[in-house]
């Protein structure tokens, strides 16, 4: 029947009455495990890298997948981005309004230019009360006055989740108790979400025996009063309990605890208007299982488009279509919501990744970013033999590399001089680009360089609420980590104010180039440019290309294919791994990477600008 009230009060009421009730529930959340399937950590630490010795130890468990019992290698890592908008300062001093992906996780690192990705020791810790273009305005970046480069980023030290809180307590009443030899069975009145570890608590006038704060042993316990998921299990030394079927005061209890939940508040404060050109920077090893939380904050310039994101791996090998982030065959993250997305890292490698909702579009706009995957091989003790530890990894059935039936081997042993049974140890100091076993790919200091160009029409309009051109779109604007020249060669973030009134690290990462004499570095580049091809030069040292779209270039029969160039050409979605040798150099001698491309080098059209660095021998 219906309620003659309810009419009287007439729908418009109803819906206002509606939204005026609280949010049963948030949709934002991170997930970093401590302890999963493939890294339990009842066998080693994953906070920190293990020593490469050797495959994976795997035995078929009970429930018919493999899990590890010995020697288990990787550890896990966690990253949290927004995806949503905000500005960036060219290199004339235009504000440009981009789609963009900020970091709300490793914030502090992210300012000092390195990677956002985090062990979950650090990632899952409350950090201070953030304010609005943090870490910026903590590190003392305030609109309309000049602090000089390079901005001081130490004002605020948390690289943890944005917006990691304590979950509420919850506590239910128990419906029935009981034991059976120690294990002690709870059956509450609903369930009270735990999970195996758990610390929960019993307390109640009539269930003294049972009293205690005990580590819960299992969940979703069949019963025949309730759903499974109502009752749990623990362990309690004190036997021959009676059961207890009637109570007026027995309660199961849980702590407020870290499981993912996290405050609002913060996480918009921090990730509006926060997007960063290029995205955050990723990076994993081998072995790693990386838990990456993608958070829609919306875009604050747009209130008309409700735009979902993603995050897709750009030529990187997912065993799941569903974390792939193409929405066709994935999930689109709407408004408001978060997803994590989940990866085991494949082969090592400079791989790029970007949001794939329209992506000509979102490209443009700059949700693009950069992710590269360390080799296990700098895992390798030092002084072991480089040959002997790539021979050691052909035990993993996930990578091994056996040219002889595998056409798509990509990373086959070396090809050893006559005689001879091992090739270098492996360097006390320094790291490797790729599992070579020979050494070759060696170098001191690495450099990520993210190509990028963009039309400046395209974003105009796309900021002012006009259909936006793409048969016309024209890249005037190029860059090297979201810089043109001067402004790729300044240390440290650059900031920009954005329309909520605060400074932002809107390009954190510089592109000056700091090679010690004698020394070796690797640069990591990729292009992640829409309508383009572009060209980088280096005069002064050559470069020798080792790698090519996260591949060693190594033919079948294990020869390196390196060469040696003065320039290398690439495409969007491209990238390659250069080795800039500064053997013979002198401190303070300085050299160009620059395009020769001529219309490249400048700002739409105005001096200065594009495409150019410098390499300084330090």
């Amino acid at each position: 029947m219906i309620n003659t009230q309810l009419v009287r009060l007439g729908l418009p009421t109803i819906l206002l009455a509606l939204l005026s009730l609280p949010a049963a529930a948030q949709s934002f959340r991170v997930q970093c495990p401590t302890d999963t399937i493939t890294h339990p950590s009842a066998i080693r630490n994953n906070n920190t890298e293990p020593n490469y010795v050797g495959a994976t130890t795997l035995v078929a468990g009970s429930k018919g997948y493999l899990a590890p019992t010995a020697n288990v290698n990787g550890a896990i890592k966690c990253q949290q981005i927004s995806g949503g908008d905000g500005y960036a300062t060219m290199g004339d001093g235009t504000q440009t309004y981009l789609f963009s992906f900020g970091p709300l996780s490793g914030i502090t690192d992210i300012a000092s230019g390195l990677p956002g990705t985090e062990f979950p020791s650090v990632f899952n810790t409350m950090g201070p009360a953030l304010s609005p273009g943090d870490p910026a305005t903590s590190d003392g970046v305030v609109a309309n006055s000049w602090t000089g480069f390079p901005i001081d980023t130490t004002g605020l030290n948390y690289n943890g989740a944005v917006g990691l809180a304590l979950d509420i307590p919850n506590i239910v009443s128990i419906y029935d108790i009981s034991e059976s030899g120690t294990t002690v069975t709870v059956i509450g009145n609903a369930p009270l979400g735990v999970a195996v570890g758990d610390q929960v608590t019993i307390a109640g006038a009539d269930t003294t025996g049972y009293n205690g704060t005990f580590a819960v042993t299992g969940i979703n316990v069949p019963n025949t009063l309730f759903p499974a998921n109502y009752a749990f299990t623990y362990t309690n030394p004190t036997t021959a309990l009676a059961q207890v079927t009637t109570s007026s005061s027995a309660t199961a209890a849980i702590a407020a605890r870290l499981d993912g939940h996290v405050d609002p508040r913060p996480i918009m404060d921090v990730g509006v208007m926060n997007g960063n050109i290029p995205a955050p920077l990723m990076a994993i090893d081998e072995d790693d299982e990386f838990f990456l939380t993608l958070t829609n904050v919306g875009m604050i310039m747009r209130p008309d488009l409700f735009e979902q994101h993603t995050v897709h791996f750009h030529g990187y090998p997912n065993a799941s279509a569903f974390y792939d982030g193409v929405p066709d065959a994935s999930v689109a993250i709407n408004i408001g919501a978060s997803f994590t997305y989940y990866y085991l890292a494949p082969d090592a490698g400079t791989y790029f990744w970007h949001c794939h909702i329209t992506p000509p579009e979102h490209l443009q706009m700059g949700m693009v970013g950069q992710l590269y995957v360390r080799p296990r091989q700098n895992r390798v003790a030092a002084g072991s033999d480089l040959y002997a530890a790539l021979s050691n990894q052909q035990g993993d059935l996930r990578t091994a590399c056996k040219s002889a039936t595998d056409i798509l081997c990509s990373n086959p042993l070396p090809v050893l001089p006559v005689g001879a049974t091992a090739t270098v140890p492996r360097a006390a100091a320094g790291n490797y680009a790729y599992n070579d076993g020979d050494g070759s790919t060696y170098y001191d200091v690495e450099y990520p360089l993210q190509i990028h160009g963009f039309d400046p029409n395209f974003h105009f309009v796309g900021m002012t609420f006009n259909p936006e051109g793409f048969s016309d779109m024209k890249d005037k604007y190029f860059l090297l980590n979201g810089r043109s020249y001067p402004d790729t060669v300044t240390p440290g973030p650059l900031a920009t104010q954005s329309t909520d009134g605060s400074m932002h690290f809107s390009q954190p990462l510089p592109s000056i180039i700091n090679i010690p004499a004698g020394k070796k570095a690797l640069l990591r580049i990729s292009d992640l440019d829409v309508s383009e091809y572009q060209t980088l030069a280096s005069l002064g040292i050559p470069m020798k290309v080792i790698g090519y779209n996260a591949k060693l270039l190594r033919d079948q029969a294990g020869n390196n294919l390196y060469y040696t160039t003065n320039s290398i050409t690439l495409a969007g979605g491209e990238s390659l791994d250069v080795i800039l040798d500064a053997t013979g150099y002198t401190t303070g001698q300085v050299f160009y990477l620059y395009t020769p491309n001529l219309d490249h080098l400048s700002n739409d059209a105005e001096n200065f600008g594009g495409l150019m660095t410098e390499v300084h021998i330090t």
